[in-house]
């Protein structure tokens, strides 16, 4: 049979191909709203990711499951190998699929700066993104909304419902002392519990660096505005004795 005879074109344009692509549309522009509605979070707050990356996550996602749903009206219903037109794809192997790929994209938005680390919720957000297209794509749209709305109310209330609840804040410092001075865990302990703060269990590192030692570690506040602010604590670590450079800064994850 000749590919491009007129009857195999005509084929992808029958009443029920036309049909068949107008709800495959519908899925997809659902879908790129409801992505649309979880990345305006991410875009408000300045995110790397915004209403693009998470509109076109959620889209592609829809698109790849709402096509396993009609295999029979592939390449106009013309697929070689089908048995009376039929094809039987496992749908659970394309969400697999698509799950995968996804985890890729989300581990590059994932950034680690000293012991800060960024970028999981948003890594987070677009996962679920994708999942929000999946179901659109096996038809939960009700599923889809929920999830949607679950998504975007937790990126933009669960912080401040974390300000409102008991919580410890941690800060992240890096000191460098001078050549020769040698500094006691001990003393350093008692210094961050006067001002408030623990430091964290297993978080000290200790970094010999032309012959000066470099300390890093977490420490976190005995409770919720307890510990001194990070300006007050880097005018005190200014004036320490031998430390040549320090940094501090909330530790964010």
């Amino acid at each position: 049979m000749n590919p491009l005879s007129l009857e195999i074109i005509a084929r992808y344009w029958s009443p029920q191909e036309i049909a068949v692509n107008l709800l495959v549309f519908t899925n997809l522009f659902g879908a790129l709203l409801l992505g649309l509605i979880v990345g305006y979070e991410r875009s408000y707050h300045g995110r790397a990711a915004g209403m693009r990356t998470y509109g076109l996550v959620c889209m592609a996602s829809c698109a790849i499951t709402v096509v396993v749903g009609y295999p029979s009206f592939w390449y106009g219903g013309t697929t070689p190998g089908t048995v009376a037109g039929q094809m039987f794809p496992d749908p659970t192997r394309v969400i697999q699929g698509i799950v995968t790929g996804i985890g890729f994209l989300c581990a590059g938005v994932i950034m680690k700066e000293g012991m800060n680390i960024s970028g999981l919720t948003t890594s987070a957000s677009i996962w679920a993104s994708s999942a929000i297209g999946i179901l659109v794509g096996i038809g939960f749209y009700a599923a889809a909304i929920l999830l949607t709305l679950l998504s975007a109310a937790l990126m933009m209330w669960a912080a401040k419902l974390e300000q409102w609840l008991p919580s410890r804040q941690a800060v992240a410092v890096m000191m460098c002392f001078r050549p020769g001075f040698n500094p006691q865990e001990s003393a350093l302990r008692r210094i961050a519990h006067e001002r408030g703060y623990d430091l964290a269990d297993g978080s000290l590192n200790i970094q010999l660096v032309n012959n000066r030692q470099e300390w890093r570690y977490i420490a976190i506040a005995k409770g919720k505005n307890k510990g001194a602010p990070i300006s007050v604590l880097a005018e005190e670590l200014n004036a320490f004795e031998g430390v040549e450079e320090f940094q501090i800064s909330h530790a964010r994850n």
